[in-house]
């Protein structure tokens, strides 16, 4: 993390709140609406000449995948995080879902990495690694890793990570492990 001589003498405010965007996905939400939309053609206006059962399981087919991957690529087009005096609370998308709360009193700490790839991750969304932890990774670049106290770590990327790094540190300095904020 870099360090700003002046960092630590501006006021934190009470919440906090980052986003990280990933404009890339909206590419993929258009071919998945594509998929959707070629499904209701062959529903509508079919020339299938080799039974029901074969337009059927087409339309079906198309409708399913353009849903699937619509709906699953607009969950992760960007995602939210806030930070009050209790928790740190991560909402993904549109909807806010999926999303986590982590209270501030079961976190250990936090840390800055200038580089989150998607690739480390296995793609984009919400992963779970064995030997990583839990991450919402929405796009590549910089994000905070949260050090829990039960062992497991917590990544999120978001723009200006090293400000909420800052400010998470700020607010463990004043919370016990394990109690309530």
């Amino acid at each position: 993390m870099r360090e700003h001589p002046d960092a630590d003498d501006t006021p934190r405010p009470d919440v906090w709140t980052g986003r990280a965007t990933n404009r890339v996905q909206w590419l993929l939400a258009l071919v998945g609406a594509a998929c959707m939309a070629l499904g209701i053609e062959l529903a509508v206006d079919s020339a299938w000449s080799s039974g029901t059962a074969p337009l059927v399981m087409s339309v079906v087919g198309c409708i399913a995948a353009g849903l699937l991957v619509l709906f699953g690529t607009l969950a992760f087009v960007h995602v939210d995080l806030k930070l009050d005096k209790e928790c740190v609370e991560v909402r993904c998308g549109h909807m806010g879902l999926p999303r986590r709360r982590i209270p501030l009193s079961h976190v250990a700490g936090a840390d800055f990495t200038a580089l989150v790839t998607p690739r480390h991750w296995g793609g984009w969304g919400y992963r779970w690694r064995p030997e990583k932890g839990t991450a919402v990774v929405v796009r590549r670049g910089e994000g905070i890793v949260l050090r829990l106290w039960d062992g497991h770590t917590f990544t999120i990327t978001v723009d200006n990570a090293e400000t909420a790094v800052r400010v998470i540190r700020d607010r463990l300095r004043t919370i016990r492990p394990g109690t309530a904020a």
